[in-house]
């Protein structure tokens, strides 16, 4: 099956990328359709193994991706949806993949996506309670960076020193070339 083939049975408007020899298809489709759509890939397209469920922090808004695979035809699909950055909701997947219910908790708490429908809700995973924020997105903010300011130039040639325009600056704490490895 074509990568065409594959976006026409995934929604008429989905737009498709890739598929190459080998690669595998991408197939963008609206945010109505993404649980109609992940399960026509699994029912009817034969893609039976679930990977992945991630997203991409995006001006004005995030890409939600899943990865699907086919066992049977050894091809693999992934699928995204785009949502805006405001109240960001994506239809939880879970009743078609029962291995998403980990990764929308994760994508939920690294970038406050919500997944209406995801049964148990998305109580927190890896952070801890009093943790707050989404680390993942662009707009976060570094504790780091708060409580200590990084000492050198924060891109290539903002300083205005001269030694930072002659040699990359290393991390504090990484020795000189010359001060480790074999002599």
């Amino acid at each position: 099956m074509t990568p065409d083939e594959v976006g026409a049975r995934l929604g008429g408007d989905a737009s498709v990328s890739g598929g190459g020899a080998f690669a595998r298809a991408t197939v963008d489709v609206p945010v109505d359709r993404w649980a109609a759509a992940v399960r026509t890939a699994r029912d009817e397209l034969g893609y039976d193994f679930f990977d992945w469920l991630s997203a991409v922090d995006e001006v004005g808004g995030f890409t939600v991706v899943a990865h699907l695979w086919s066992l049977a035809g050894r091809r693999g699909l992934l699928l995204r949806t785009a949502v805006p950055g405001e109240d960001a909701a994506v239809p939880s997947i879970v009743d078609s993949y029962p291995g998403a219910a980990w990764h929308e908790r994760e994508t939920h708490e690294m970038f406050g996506i919500d997944f209406p429908g995801h049964p148990g809700g998305l109580r927190p995973l890896l952070l801890p309670p009093e943790f707050e924020g989404y680390p993942l997105r662009k707009d976060f903010v570094l504790a780091a960076r708060v409580a200590k300011p990084w000492p050198g130039a924060k891109e290539p040639g903002e300083s205005g020193h001269a030694a930072a325009r002659r040699a990359p600056m290393r991390p504090p704490g990484v020795p000189a070339p010359g001060e480790w490895g074999p002599t």
